[in-house]
């Protein structure tokens, strides 16, 4: 499990729904081609929907399609792998307010396929790179919150 908490300088609900928008998440991971390709589109997902995401990783191109699965504006969302190449994953989104801003966490939780083999690629690499992007998305969230840059992203 991949554990990050990452502090923003702005209302809990700007940061809850730019979590959520599917054009700050697009272009957060615009270098690895990160595009939706079904489900919600753009906007803010909500619960119950689906996105389908296409990106290149690892030097091939990888499609993820998840759900959100459970939503308490503004503390909490979870999306859960429906289809893509993790043998599971879930990722908890948690916002706490305290006087100052937001704390943001996220609880990233996977299996890999492959038994040993994916465990080992897992040490090796696989959980480093996951939370490099995890952290350069949550950079790329925290600095639009506490700019106006939001404004591009909810209306």
């Amino acid at each position: 499990m991949i554990h990050l908490t990452t502090f923003i300088a702005a209302p809990i609900e700007r940061v809850f729904d730019l979590s959520r928008s599917i054009s700050l998440h697009k272009a957060s991971m615009s270098k690895f081609g990160e595009r939706p390709i079904g489900g919600r589109m753009d906007g803010l997902i909500e619960k119950d929907e689906t996105v389908t995401w296409e990106a290149r990783h690892f030097f091939k191109k990888r499609v993820l399609t998840s759900r959100i699965t459970e939503m308490k504006r503004p503390f909490l969302f979870i999306d859960e792998q429906v289809k893509g190449d993790f043998a599971s994953l879930r990722h908890e989104h948690i916002f706490k307010q305290i006087e100052n801003g937001t704390i943001m966490i996220d609880q990233f939780s996977y299996q890999l396929p492959y038994g040993g083999l994916g465990r080992m690629a897992n040490r090796l690499f696989l959980e480093k790179y996951l939370t490099k992007l995890l952290t350069e998305r949550n950079e790329m969230l925290r600095a639009t919150a506490e700019s106006n840059g939001w404004k591009n992203y909810l209306s």
